[in-house]
């Protein structure tokens, strides 16, 4: 069965010549041209991803965003964030929002096509991918995609995941920021863009919450980022 796509911009050329590119690559995409039929489409159908323009005539789409992450049904949804702003800061709240990936514009639909794909994949566990990752109270289960402390599910989106899978596999040792991007394959990101930081903090106030969870993203400076292997905690 085709993957379905909800695209929400109220460019009505945009969205019927991109809608028409994923269709002609196998999606079955719907549009809207508003937050509110964007509402009512979600509401309506389930959808694989959601390709959400930043402003639209009845809203900010960062609003949208930011209901889908509070909602249980959506919670998961892989999303990906277009912005004709510009500013770093709007892709940066986005992110901390719970978008997974952003697309300035003007983009190439190959470039669209690309990072849906990537977030549909990462969306989807791989058999190959099944294991258990224990340091401590943190378990990152690689079959289920979840983060768990002491069993209790960590709210993590799909990329964030996946960056901390990312650092877990390669505990005790220090990755760039190129490595990490290298890493997530079929993500690509702006190698100045704040994007890495953003969801690396959001990494640590989930794993990190309490004394009893000790510090496992450490940053270190010029270099990158380590995940700690052990910690006091842990024993």
């Amino acid at each position: 069965m085709p993957l379905r796509l909800l695209l929400i911009d109220d460019d009505a050329r945009l969205t019927g010549m991109v809608g028409d590119y994923l269709r002609g690559n196998g999606y079955e995409v719907d549009s809207a041209g508003s937050l509110a039929q964007g509402r009512e489409r979600l509401r309506g159908l389930p959808y694989d991803a959601l390709v959400l323009d930043l402003m639209l005539p009845d809203g900010d789409g960062l609003d949208l965003t930011r209901e889908l992450r509070a909602d249980a049904r959506h919670k998961r949804l892989p999303l990906l964030m277009l912005t004709a702003r510009g500013e770093p800061l709007d892709r940066v709240v986005g992110l901390e929002l719970g978008a997974d990936d952003y697309l300035p514009k003007p983009f190439e639909a190959r470039e669209l096509l690309a990072r849906v794909k990537a977030l549909l994949r990462r969306s989807r566990p791989e058999p190959e991918s099944e294991g258990l990752l224990r340091f401590g109270r943190l378990e990152v289960d690689l079959g289920a995609r979840q983060a768990r402390i002491a069993g209790q599910v960590c709210d993590l989106t799909g990329h964030q995941f996946d960056l901390l899978v990312v650092l877990a596999q390669s505990a005790g040792r220090v990755l760039s920021r190129d490595q990490i991007m290298d890493a997530l394959k079929g993500h690509p990101m702006e190698a100045f863009d704040r994007s890495i930081d953003v969801h690396v903090s959001r990494i640590r106030a989930c794993i990190e919450d309490d004394a009893k969870n000790p510090k496992r993203v450490l940053t270190v400076r010029g270099a990158g980022y380590v995940f700690a292997k052990k910690q006091d905690a842990d024993i």
